[in-house]
């Protein structure tokens, strides 16, 4: 290949794009990478884009083909990218069991939800790509990054020293996860509780280095924006909780100080995050509403006006309405499947049916043109799908209990519970569909810089789609028989501190239950609504009078999620910022941005190492927990520890002398030292 690519947007070009090799990589690392997502995500309600170490595997590997181009390995990683985003649909689809409408992971209707809510999300986006990627002038910060990638790999140097960063940090990772969740050698995580006066906090220090990783990806401003969530959960919230008020006969001031946090300080956050949500949407309303007016008139317009180049081709109108059809008609299906059980009459059943499928595409389609206008302005990763499922939650929750309602279906046993579960399955097909959009803009983006034609790209998204469904089930369902979710556990003997926290999960379910019941503490929802209010204004004073931000959805996240999964994800960020600090004050001003833009991408591959390899190790020992329970075996069937070494310190300096020296070799490393 050569460094100038401008005989890829040939009309006539004949290379090979959408090939059965490609293919058959893109699937394989499509279940690489989402395996990893999903446990990462329930783990820490984080996913991360496997965009770029995609395309860097994908071109190391390709590289032994002698025809192999860039356009081949754009279509793998467009594959293994969807596939990846698709995984987030685990933000909802765990609250089924938490609220014990599931005993057990429905395998065919989680794939069904996937599969199609995935290829919605395709298909809505064919007709925002004029509009959102040809003609708009918004950055799309990772497809950009992706597509420049690409062309640095036509260095085989280049992609061959990717591939070993990626590695180095998997290899690494996987060492360091073995050691802590097998072998139990090591903490993973240390806490030191602090009284204050008659009350109490922690301060506490997580050691997962996936986590570390994924803080690197998403930058100081983010990292900040979480340390100040958790200092005003447990430097506030907590201690004022527990002084004003006194534990229960027989707790503990440390358990009174846990309870405070999960049962009100939590919900603060969520009512935060609430109002973070709405706050970003509505600022994107305008060029939204924009991009979709353009989208529409490109639609209308003749064969004849519109460019029947190669590499502005879409799927054919044809294909388009087969693809819907087939998509509609399994939503149709896994709608029946999930309601009919009931024993409903039959006109309330395919009344609820038809309004949940209603729902679901109507909301999917708006979700899908807002999801890619924020991807394309600060990039899919960072783009707010928590609270685009938090107000989806809301809206699904509403029109199924005016229905449910108008049914007296809250008058039967179990009517309550079965409302929720319609409402989370209703939000879990817009989630998808989300997801779905918000990568997909940003692949069609880095397809539009290197020349790749559209309509493969499209039918690659597809693919991966479909792919990452059969694998996001079984994942899901092996990650929740060997650790559970938060009032889900397999079984009755098994710790609740092990399971995985699930926290979008956690939180769209107590919602959708808030709503239906009147369970749900409000006042604490309130507060965090008033909170929100004020954390969006001091955003806006900030970025437009000062160089600096707080985006009030990740301090809405700090106050939310647990502090031991958070400090990881600050320390991540804060290395980035160092690293680059450094690099400014060493390097000369004529190759400063230069070595700024190689370390970043060290730092990007590092990272996503780490990620994968602690992921994947992390199902490799859930598999190993469930055959050897299924087998009458321990929980901890990898454990060469004694209870003696596990009730000491030893584990957590350990883990802290690791933590060290795995902050050492990242900072080594992508600086290049």
């Amino acid at each position: 290949m050569k460094d100038n690519h401008s005989e890829f947007f040939n009309h006539d070009l004949k290379l090979p794009e959408l090939t059965l090799r490609g293919i058959i990589l893109g699937a394989i690392l499509t279940i690489i990478f989402t395996a990893s997502n999903v446990y990462l995500g329930l783990k820490v309600g984080l996913t991360f884009s496997s965009a770029i170490p995609a395309a860097i595997i994908s071109m190391a590997i390709l590289r032994m083909y002698k025809d192999s181009n860039i356009l081949e390995n754009n279509m793998v990683q467009t594959q293994a990218s969807a596939a990846g985003t698709l995984s987030a649909i685990i933000f909802i689809i765990p609250g089924m069991l938490m609220i014990g409408y599931w005993q057990h992971l429905e395998f065919w209707q989680t794939l069904l939800v996937s599969a199609c809510g995935g290829c919605l999300g395709v298909i809505f986006t064919i007709p925002l790509r004029r509009a959102m990627v040809v003609h708009s002038d918004l950055p799309y910060p990772e497809g950009v990054a992706a597509a420049e990638i690409l062309k640095v790999g036509s260095n085989a140097d280049d992609s061959n020293s990717g591939l070993k960063s990626i590695l180095s940090g998997g290899i690494i990772a996987s060492i360091i996860s073995l050691c802590t969740n097998g072998f139990r050698f090591l903490a993973e995580s240390l806490s030191i509780w602090i009284p204050i006066g008659r009350g109490m906090t922690q301060m506490p220090l997580g050691y997962s280095t996936a986590l570390i990783g994924a803080g690197y990806l998403i930058g100081i401003t983010s990292g900040l924006a979480l340390l100040f969530g958790i200092l005003i959960a447990w430097a506030g919230f907590v201690p004022f909780f527990t002084l004003t008020e006194i534990p229960a006969d027989g707790q503990s001031i440390q358990d009174f100080a846990k309870a405070v946090y999960s049962e009100r300080v939590r919900l603060i956050g969520a009512g935060a995050m609430g109002v973070a949500a709405i706050w970003t949407l509505l600022t994107l309303a305008k060029p939204v509403i924009d991009g979709m007016k353009e989208s529409f008139a490109s639609v209308k317009m003749s064969q004849d006006e519109r460019s029947t180049h190669r590499t502005d081709s879409d799927m054919s109108f044809k294909s388009i309405i087969a693809t819907f059809l087939i998509t509609l008609l399994g939503i149709f299906g896994v709608f029946y499947s999930f309601v009919s059980p009931v024993g409903l009459p039959f006109n309330q059943t395919f009344a609820i049916i038809l309004v949940g499928v209603v729902t679901a595409v109507l909301t999917g389609f708006l979700v899908a043109a807002a999801c890619a206008y924020m991807a394309g302005l600060i990039g899919s990763s960072s783009s707010p799908i928590s609270g685009i499922g938090i107000l989806a939650i809301i809206l699904s929750s509403i029109v199924v209990f005016a229905i449910c309602d108008s049914f007296g279906i809250f008058e039967i046993d179990g009517g309550s519970k079965f409302a929720t579960a319609t409402a989370i399955f209703i939000t879990s097909i817009i989630l998808a569909v989300a997801c779905i959009s918000n990568d997909n803009i940003q692949d069609l983006k880095t397809g539009f810089l290197v020349g790749a034609t559209p309509a493969r790209q499209q039918i690659a998204l597809i693919i991966g789609c479909v792919v990452g469904a059969f694998v996001i089930a079984p994942v899901m369902n092996l990650l929740y028989e060997a650790y559970g979710f938060p009032g889900a556990l397999p079984r009755p003997d098994m710790n609740p501190d092990d399971a995985l926290a699930a926290p979008q999960a956690a939180l769209m379910t107590t919602i959708a239950q808030g709503i239906f019941s009147s369970s749900l503490d409000w006042q604490y929802i309130q507060i965090g609504i008033v909170l929100g209010i004020i954390l969006v204004a001091l955003n806006v004073f900030l970025t437009r009078n000062t160089r600096f931000a707080l985006p009030p959805l990740a301090v809405g996240m700090g106050i939310y999620l647990p502090p031991s999964l958070q400090t990881p994800l600050v320390v991540g960020a804060l290395i980035g910022y160092f690293i680059d600090k450094k690099i400014r004050q060493k390097s000369s001003a004529d190759v400063v941005e230069e070595k700024l833009q190689d370390a970043r991408r060290r730092g990007t591959l590092i990272s996503s190492g780490f990620i994968v390899g602690e992921s994947i190790t992390g199902v490799l020992i859930a598999a190993l927990i469930v055959i050897s329970v299924s087998n009458g075996g321990s929980e901890s069937p990898l454990n060469m520890v004694s209870e003696e070494f596990s009730n000491s310190a030893a584990p957590e300096i350990l883990g802290l002398i690791v933590l060290i020296g795995v902050i050492g070799f990242f900072i080594k490393r992508t600086l290049n030292d």
